[in-house]
């Protein structure tokens, strides 16, 4: 059984899968501008996640491999993503 959470409680060496983007609340503007970047950069439901390191003040902020590219989000910018976290193989 695997686990779902924010991206953004995920840490370093956690790998997993994008089960959902925003928070679905569609009268925030801001939500709806960060929504839209995060799918512009390939978080997108599906996507595959493994988490690469964390920054050392606040371990933020945090670098990925989204598929096959690396991007780097802030944790309040990743609390936007929802993650199903694998066991590693």
């Amino acid at each position: 059984m695997s686990d779902t959470i924010k991206l953004s409680q995920a840490r370093r060496g956690d790998c997993g899968v994008i089960v959902q983007v925003g928070d679905h609340c569609h009268h925030d503007e801001h939500a709806l501008e960060l929504e839209r970047r995060l799918l512009e950069l390939g978080f997108v439901e599906g996507a595959r996640i493994e988490l690469l390191h964390e920054g050392l003040l606040g371990r933020d902020p945090i670098a990925m491999k989204v598929d096959d590219m690396r991007v780097a989000l802030r944790r309040h910018e990743a609390a936007s993503l929802t993650v199903r976290v694998e066991p590693v193989a």
